[in-house]
């Protein structure tokens, strides 16, 4: 991986380029994706609560595990069109109040943060979709315009109110996340009071009504650490459906160093050399940022390369 020192700016996705095909043209089109439902071809998968089921192959992979639509648990309002990939076949997510039974011993639930760097980029893309969709259709069930309960439609990407006609839209929270560095290249981390000891990550907020994306890095960074900041630069964006945002990543330039942790959403914050964030992982003292979220690719940006192993969990 380049390191930012190059000025190189390497794609930073939670779910990469999978190749599936969206096909939002054919959402209001009953007719196709009855169809659609009913090819052989078809696979689909169920998603509850965030899970899904996933298997490991005897040559090392992890997959999702997928069925025909005719061997699908039944349900009719609760069935998303995810897309179709280059081949042809189709992808739904259908939303049960709960996994169905063992299919094999190999089958195990798992989430987004278990599964994802796991899987393969088809399988990462269409989870994060079905996720993003469960997620939404589960706390938005009613109209926020009248109160009536509201209805599902265009396969699961819009909720329509029977009293007033009024749509819903899958509702996606933008936040930016920041690593900021100073004139001698040491970058600043953050450790959230919740967070377990040791983890240490990029600064990150979310984008309040009114704001450009590059006011909220400055404003978010000042208020988090007291550092200024200039040089605001994007980098990439990353889903993150927990439980609805849309991970915007920069690179920021420290105006200011001296540290001032704001003790409500920052405990503790510090400037981290290459060197001191090798060693600091290498003994255990700091824990690095999660190895599926564009924290962790935007530290390693910086940093040249894959971050060191911590020696604990």
């Amino acid at each position: 991986m380049s390191s930012i020192r190059d000025g190189a700016v390497q794609p930073i996705t939670l779910a990469s380029t999978g190749g599936i095909d969206r096909r939002a043209g054919y959402r209001m089109d009953e007719a196709w994706l009855a169809a659609a439902w009913s090819h052989p071809s078809t696979r689909v998968f169920v998603v509850s609560d965030g899970q899904a089921l996933v298997e490991d192959t005897p040559d090392g992979r992890t997959e999702l595990v997928m069925m025909p639509s005719f061997d699908a648990p039944l349900t009719e309002a609760h069935r998303y069109f995810l897309g179709v990939d280059q081949e042809g076949v189709r992808y739904f997510a259908l939303q049960k109040d709960s996994l169905p039974g063992r299919m094999g011993d190999a089958a195990r639930p798992s989430g987004l943060r278990g599964a994802a760097g796991l899987l393969s980029d088809r399988d990462a893309e269409l989870l994060v979709h079905a996720v993003a969709l469960e997620n939404w259709q589960r706390m938005h069930r009613f109209c926020s315009r009248c109160g009536e309960r509201s209805v599902i439609a265009a396969a699961g990407h819009i909720r329509r109110c029977p009293a007033c006609g009024a749509e819903h839209y899958p509702r996606t929270d933008p936040a930016v996340i920041m690593l900021v560095t100073d004139d001698r290249d040491r970058a600043l981390l953050g450790r959230q009071v919740h967070w377990p000891k040791g983890r240490f990550s990029t600064l990150a907020g979310f984008v309040e009504p009114g704001e450009s994306i590059e006011q909220t890095v400055i404003r978010e960074t000042a208020e988090e650490v007291g550092i200024r900041v200039g040089g605001v630069r994007y980098v990439a964006s990353q889903p993150w459906p927990f439980p609805s945002s849309l991970m915007l990543g920069f690179m920021a330039r420290a105006e200011t160093t001296d540290v001032r942790a704001d003790g409500d959403e920052i405990e503790q914050a510090r400037w981290f050399s290459r060197e001191d964030l090798r060693a600091a992982i290498e003994s255990g003292e700091v824990l690095s940022p999660s190895g599926i979220s564009i924290a962790a690719r935007l530290v390693e940006m910086w940093y040249g390369g894959p971050l060191p192993r911590s020696p604990r969990p």
